[in-house]
C-alpha cells in the first residue's frame, strides 16, 4: 500500500472514531445541546458582502451550503447535474477542551438527471471536518470531502466529483456578478426577522467539461448556476418546507423564487428576485410571488408526492415549470436524514421555452430539521 493511500485511510479512520457524522439522529443530538453552548452568530440587515471574501465559509453561523445546478449537453442530449456542499456546525458546550470536538460537519450531495435513462443518479458523503479529510475555507470558494471538491480560481469555480456511478468535473466560468438575494444579499425567510440567511447567487455560468457514465467518458458544455447561503435560524417553527426555482432565463436574465410553506401547505412567506439583461434587479415582496401546482408525481420508492409542475408568478413575469422528467427525488436519510426533489426543468411562457434551471422540493417526505 502506498503511502498516500495509508495516510488518507488513517485520517478517514481518526475522523471515523472521534465521531464523524454517523447518522442523522447524532446529528440532531449534537446540535440541540442547550446548557454553556457557544452561541451562533445572527443573521441581521445592514450587513455588505465582499467578494471574494464572502465566497469562502462563514463558520460562526449554524449551516451553510454551496449549490451548483446547470444544463450541460454532449451530442445535443441534455443532462442536469447538482453538486451542493453543506457546512454544518454543532453546537458545543464552552468547556469542552476537546481537540476532536465536531466543530464543523461537512456534508456533500451530487446528482445527475438524465433523460434519454429517465433516471437520476445521486451519491452523498459526509465527514467532520479536519485532519485533511474534509473541510471549507474562509476568504475564497474552497470545500471538500475527501476527492469532492469546489475550488475557486479566481473568476472560475472547478468542480470534481467522482463516485461509483458517474464523475463530475467541470470549470464553471463567472460571466455575471454575484445577485444578491433579498435586501442586499439579507433574505428573509418568514415573519420573525431572524429567520433569514445571507445568500447570493451566480447565474449563467458557463460551464465546459467531462462527465463520466459508465466508464465513457463524455465532453459537455453548457449553463450553469451557484448559490452560497449561510444562517443561523433558516425555517420558521410554522415552516414545514419550501419550493425554489433558480432560471437561467434567455437572453441573459435570472429569475430565483421561492415560497415558505406552513403546516397545511398553504403560503407563509415568499421571495424572489429577477435580474434583467441590461443589469436593472427587481425584488419581489412576498405578496408578490405565487406558486401554483398543475401536476403531482408520487414516488413508488418513498410514497411521497411532489408537485412537480408549477405555475410561478413573479410580479408581472409569470411562467410555467416543467420538470426534464418526473423521478428526480434524492434520498438523502444517510446524510442529513430527509427525502427531497430537485431537479432539472424547463421555464416556458404560452408554451415556448424560455430558460433553462432547477427547482427543489422539501418538506413534502417530512419537515428538514435546518
Amino acid at each position: 500500500m502506498s503511502n498516500d493511500r495509508f495516510s488518507r485511510r488513517r485520517r478517514r479512520l481518526l475522523v471515523g472514531l472521534t465521531g464523524a457524522f454517523t447518522s442523522p439522529a447524532a446529528f440532531a443530538q449534537l446540535t440541540n445541546h442547550e446548557s454553556r453552548i457557544t452561541p451562533f452568530a445572527p443573521v441581521v440587515p445592514g450587513y455588505v458582502m465582499r467578494f471574494p471574501h464572502d465566497e469562502g465559509a462563514h463558520p460562526e453561523f449554524r449551516i451553510e451550503w454551496w449549490y451548483v445546478t446547470g444544463w450541460v449537453s454532449e451530442a445535443s442530449r441534455p443532462l442536469g447535474f447538482q453538486i451542493t456542499f453543506f457546512r454544518a456546525r454543532p453546537q458545543l458546550k464552552h468547556d469542552n477542551p476537546s481537540a476532536f470536538a465536531p466543530r464543523q460537519i461537512m456534508i456533500g450531495h451530487a446528482a445527475l438527471s438524465d433523460p434519454a435513462r429517465r433516471q437520476l443518479v445521486h451519491a452523498q458523503r459526509a465527514a467532520r471536518a479536519g485532519l485533511g479529510v474534509a473541510g471549507a475555507d474562509e476568504g475564497r470558494a474552497r470545500v471538500w470531502i475527501d476527492e469532492w471538491r469546489l475550488d475557486q480560481e479566481g473568476r472560475t469555480y472547478r468542480a470534481r466529483i467522482p463516485t461509483r456511478e458517474f464523475s463530475i468535473d467541470l470549470a464553471l466560468d463567472a460571466v455575471q456578478p454575484p445577485l444578491l438575494q433579498g435586501e442586499n444579499g439579507f433574505s428573509r425567510k418568514g415573519p420573525a426577522p431572524e429567520s433569514a440567511s445571507y445568500y447570493y447567487s451566480i447565474p449563467h455560468l458557463q460551464a465546459n467539461g467531462t462527465i463520466t457514465r459508465s466508464g465513457e467518458q463524455l465532453p459537455v458544455a453548457g449553463a450553469a448556476w451557484l448559490d452560497h447561503e449561510w444562517s443561523s435560524q433558516y425555517l420558521e417553527k410554522d415552516a414545514t418546507g419550501w419550493d425554489w426555482i433558480g432560471i437561467n432565463l434567455d437572453g441573459g436574465a435570472a429569475l430565483m423564487a421561492f415560497r415558505m410553506r406552513d403546516k397545511t401547505g398553504g403560503h407563509l412567506w415568499a421571495g424572489g428576485t429577477l435580474r434583467h439583461p441590461d443589469g436593472r434587479v427587481k425584488v419581489f415582496s412576498p405578496e408578490e410571488v405565487r406558486f401554483t401546482p398543475r401536476r403531482v408525481w408520487k414516488s413508488a420508492r418513498t410514497g411521497t408526492s411532489y408537485p412537480v409542475s408549477f405555475l410561478v408568478r413573479a410580479g408581472e413575469l409569470e411562467l410555467a415549470v416543467e420538470p426534464l422528467f418526473d423521478d428526480q427525488e434524492h434520498d438523502a436519510r444517510a446524510t442529513t436524514g430527509t427525502i427531497y426533489w430537485e431537479g432539472a426543468v424547463r421555464a416556458l411562457r404560452e408554451g415556448e421555452a424560455i430558460g433553462r434551471g432547477y427547482l427543489e422540493l422539501t418538506g413534502y417526505w417530512r419537515r428538514p430539521e435546518l
